[in-house]
């Protein structure tokens, strides 16, 4: 639990800077929750698109998802998590799968964003407390659930870098001060 508070306020950190040197915010943490998924977008879509093609079936170890699966899995946890805190309107279904082409597979993680976008514009500081969906039936309150999208971006993205690394790349953040 530890290990994860750690991660999630790291990741959390990286987004402050942006946000604490503006006029004080009525909702800082839904602002630090747009400005990550501004980052994270960024970041995550470019390393998708930076994997060629060919290796979009790479595993590090057996077990381990291939990098399209990987894709196709952001996406799709980015419509659900989104979706569950917000209530916006269900995305449409997805109808690809791991080994569909690198374009589509890019094409549906970048509409993904596009969604939690849209689903976060109007999300403020007064859902924190509230209580949403959460997995498994359960609820979770808007605090619980900026942590876990933020950590899920932050753990995904670490993912992407690692698998375009073990193949000889740089991920987007380690290209001399350009995230």
């Amino acid at each position: 639990m530890l290990k994860t508070a750690m991660l999630a306020a790291a990741a959390f950190g990286m987004v402050l800077v942006p946000v604490m040197g503006h006029a004080q915010s009525k909702n800082p943490m839904s602002d630090a929750l747009r400005a990550s998924l501004q980052r994270s977008s960024g970041i995550m879509v470019k390393a998708a698109e930076e994997m060629p093609a060919n290796k979009y079936n790479f595993q590090p170890t057996a077990g381990s998802m291939t990098f399209g699966h990987l894709i196709l899995h952001i996406g799709m946890a980015n419509r659900m998590s989104c979706h569950m805190l917000t209530g916006a309107p269900a995305a449409p279904k997805v109808d690809l799968t791991y080994t569909s082409p690198k374009a589509k597979l890019v094409a549906q993680l970048r509409e993904s964003f596009d969604y939690c976008s849209k689903a976060l514009a109007n999300f403020n500081d007064s859902e924190l407390g509230a209580m949403h969906p959460f997995f498994g039936g359960r609820k979770a309150s808007g605090a619980t659930w900026v942590l876990v999208i933020t950590e899920d971006w932050a753990d995904h993205y670490s993912q992407e870098a690692a698998y375009l690394r073990r193949n000889g790349m740089l991920p987007p953040t380690a290209h001399h001060g350009k995230p």
